[in-house]
């Protein structure tokens, strides 16, 4: 069976002819970067205005559900044993919505790392250490004709990247 070529479709875009040519879409796209980084300042400008506009009125809404939150809080502590029909519950139905109780996952908050594995290793606790193995790429790559000797190691390129810097400032013509 004959394998189907793919062919490469067709680019449309312009290509210089030139030197001068080059230089002058070097200076158009110069111009477009700016200009896209004006209307991203002005976007992040009208966002920034929009967001102090809306916290300032979600502030007293904001205060008021903070309040009413605590306030639930103090009444349903007040009435806990009768609430949860002495613990046997942590969940209460009221006709507008529900009160509840949730106990949080216990956590582990190692402040000093290495203090802290230190003593594990000093006294014996070393159930309590994790040791990670992994491959050391950065060493292969320093070493490439003795990595590629390793049976599953491949070091390759992305190849090359195609890079245009036009000038930030809006040269005069």
């Amino acid at each position: 069976m004959r394998e189907k070529k793919l062919k490469r479709v067709a680019e449309t875009v312009r290509a210089p002819q030139n030197r001068e040519e080059a230089e002058a879409m070097l200076a158009r796209l110069g111009a477009i970067q700016r200009d896209r980084t004006v209307l991203s300042t002005a976007l992040e400008e009208t966002l920034a205005t929009e967001r102090a506009r809306v916290d300032a009125e979600d502030l007293p809404l904001r205060t008021e559900a903070e309040g009413l939150t605590r306030g639930l809080q103090l009444w349903a502590e007040a009435n806990r044993p009768s609430l949860t029909q002495d613990g046997r519950t942590k969940t209460i139905r009221l006709s507008t919505g529900e009160i509840a109780w949730r106990a949080r996952p216990p956590s582990v908050k190692p402040r000093d790392q290495n203090a802290i594995l230190e003593f594990l290793a000093n006294t014996g606790l070393v159930r309590f250490i994790r040791t990670k193995t992994e491959v050391n790429r950065e060493a292969m790559l320093a070493e490439p004709s003795v990595a590629t000797t390793v049976p599953g190691v491949t070091i390759s390129s992305e190849g090359e990247e195609f890079v245009v810097s036009p000038l930030t400032e809006q040269v005069a013509a």
